[in-house]
């Protein structure tokens, strides 16, 4: 592992990596930061090793998502990918599950299909449109959602449900706001299946992974 890498923590997450994992990982980081100095491919500022923190955060979902995912090559939609956080990451850990990356914005989608074919990730799929769209032509065909920093819960919820398998999961990435959206969501349609805290190695905030599926209306 390198050392840039374990001296942001990645080796406390308990995640067993290979040396491929560790390279692909590491060529993802150069090319987001080097897209992001021209592109703006994401808001984050300041700290030196925020997008690296960031990588962190997103494989930090990995050890839940599988305790929840029971296929073996689960189709799972990522919406708004952005700068491809946390599909790819995932993606790399996980060749065995699909992941469509979901972005309307052409500059975004324009880095994820470059990532992809630099890490010759078979397993991923990037769509240039809204996730509306793709719900109109992809309904029902996803086992899983997940997304991070996209939008409030709610909204979230309300774009992943055509998406979604009758028994599908949303994997819901959050911060210190997820108590006060929760509220907001209507528990008369979705079931809270778990709320489990991460911790992420050097980074001093709050983070959860609300996992949720929809409630199954008996027939009349």
């Amino acid at each position: 592992m390198s050392n840039e890498l374990l001296a942001l923590g990645i080796g406390d997450l308990g995640l067993s990596l290979s040396p491929e994992n560790i390279a692909n990982l590491e060529v993802f980081l150069q090319e987001m930061s080097r897209w992001n100095r021209v592109h703006n491919l994401t808001a984050i500022e300041g700290e030196k090793n925020a997008i690296h923190l960031h990588l962190i955060d997103s494989i930090a979902v990995l050890p839940i998502m599988r305790q929840f995912l029971s296929q073996k090559t689960p189709q799972i939609a990522d919406l708004g990918s952005g700068g491809g956080l946390p599909a790819i990451p995932i993606a790399i850990l996980e060749p065995d599950w699909h992941l469509t990356l979901i972005e309307a914005i052409r500059k975004k989608t324009a880095f994820l299909q470059h990532v992809r074919g630099r890490l010759g990730l078979k397993n991923v799929e990037v769509l240039s449109e809204r996730v509306e769209a793709v719900a109109k032509n992809k309904p029902g065909q996803f086992d899983a959602v997940i997304s991070r920093a996209f939008t409030n819960l709610a909204h979230f919820l309300e774009l992943s449900l055509p998406l979604l398998k009758p028994d599908g999961l949303v994997f819901a990435m959050k911060a210190k706001r997820a108590d006060e959206e929760l509220q907001e969501v209507s528990m008369d349609r979705w079931r809270l299946i778990a709320d489990e805290p991460l911790h992420i190695p050097n980074l001093a905030v709050e983070r959860r992974l609300l996992v949720l599926s929809p409630v199954r209306k008996l027939p009349l």
